[in-house]
């Protein structure tokens, strides 16, 4: 557990976009969303939301940590699967609600639990009024079936 902890949202805006303190903005939930590109090439990663232990974690330690909304609970990213996202770079938009993660993955260079590179790896259309996905092409990095299979009892 972090003892790492954020201050209350200056009330005044200026402060707030223009300051030096970083306070960062949760949601109802307790939470800030993430976007999560490569600090290389740019690609975009992933989207993920972060509780204030996550991102005490993260920033204490430089690797990436978020909050499971389906499993509610704290998550060290690459754990499970090695691929660890060691953070190069972290920022906030102007008014601390969300932030933007530059990272170098460890292991395979996935970062998507389908083994893939980027969760994004499928781009959505409009067909005859329906809505389509499209798979990218994008192969995974790694075999997921088995680094996320549940031991047999």
């Amino acid at each position: 557990m972090s003892a790492l902890g954020f201050p209350k949202t200056p009330s005044d805006k200026k402060a707030l976009e223009e300051g030096a303190v970083f306070s960062p903005r949760f949601d109802p939930a307790g939470l800030v969303t993430v976007v999560v590109t490569d600090a290389e090439d740019g690609m975009l990663l992933m989207v993920a939301h972060m509780n204030a232990q996550a991102l005490a974690l993260t920033l204490e330690t430089g690797i990436a940590h978020y909050w499971s909304r389906s499993r509610n609970a704290l998550w060290k990213k690459g754990e499970t699967s090695g691929n660890f996202q060691h953070v190069v770079e972290m920022r906030t938009d102007c008014d601390q609600d969300a932030l933007w993660l530059r990272v170098k993955v460890l292991g395979h260079d996935a970062t998507c639990h389908t083994g893939r590179r980027s969760c994004f790896y499928r781009t959505v259309g409009l067909v005859d009024g329906k809505g389509t996905l499209v798979d990218d092409g994008s192969k995974p990095l790694f075999d997921a079936e088995f680094t996320y299979r549940k031991p047999s009892s």
